[in-house]
């Protein structure tokens, strides 16, 4: 006699769920959202942190960056249309990864509801952090956003198109260093340990490779680390002004 499948929630009973919901119910569709959403704003990362270090060629270049952003892919698109399609896809990439982080989270503590009896082997700092560096990132872009998008809770007189003198405003306030400084260094351990696990999740990762990509895991944090903190660090000791 063949055992009832049980219906997969939010499913029709006797209605057999789609591939798409069948692999997003599944913990490895789940790990598989989390590592294709956190390459994407990786790759977001990458391209920001470089805008960012147009800083040091002064505000011609680095306002021109900004007014580019609204440009590229003119004349094929409309005015911005490029800039708000990247804005879309990384809002979509950090909801995706939100939540199935949160999920994953909870399906982890629902599968051992009780503390180990012995004590498992200690995880690297990294790892034990990635929760609250996510929660810590993602106060810092609703901050981030509000002071260098919107203006909202910029410290000086906001200029749109004019990042350089916006940045120096941030950085010339002791909470604006200490909040992107903080910010900046959970993206550092966050990324450390998101690309090894992404490259797991993903396949790319085996014992041959694993000093590579080990490597290229804290190549990136630490580029990325001191890409972003070099900026507040220029401009609290006065090489950028």
């Amino acid at each position: 006699m063949a055992l009832a499948t049980r219906p997969v929630k939010g499913t029709a009973p006797g209605k057999r769920p789609s591939p798409a919901r069948s692999l997003w119910d599944s913990t490895i569709g789940k790990k598989t959202v989390m590592a294709v959403s956190g390459l994407i704003m990786l790759g977001y990362l990458v391209a920001h942190m470089i805008g960012n270090l147009k800083v040091f060629f002064g505000p011609d270049e680095m306002n021109a960056y900004a007014r580019f952003l609204r440009t590229m892919g003119e004349p094929v698109l409309h005015h911005e249309w490029a800039l708000w399609l990247v804005r879309i896809v990384l809002v979509a990439a950090v909801v995706a990864h939100a939540v199935s982080a949160y999920q994953l989270s909870r399906r982890d503590i629902k599968a051992r509801p009780q503390k180990y009896v012995h004590k498992r082997k200690r995880a690297s700092y990294a790892t034990r952090t990635m929760r609250w560096g996510g929660i810590i990132l993602a106060l810092f872009i609703v901050w981030h956003i509000l002071d260098l998008t919107t203006g909202t809770v910029h410290p000086g007189e906001f200029e749109h198109l004019h990042p350089y003198q916006n940045l120096i405003d941030t950085f010339s306030t002791w909470y604006g260093n200490v909040i992107y400084i903080v910010a900046v260094s959970a993206v550092g351990l966050h990324v450390r340990h998101g690309f090894w696990s992404a490259a797991q999740t993903l396949g790319v990762g085996n014992a041959r490779r694993e000093r590579l990509l080990k490597l290229i895991a804290n190549t990136l944090a630490l580029v990325l680390t001191l890409g972003f903190v070099s900026v507040p660090v220029a401009v609290m000791t006065g090489v950028v002004s």
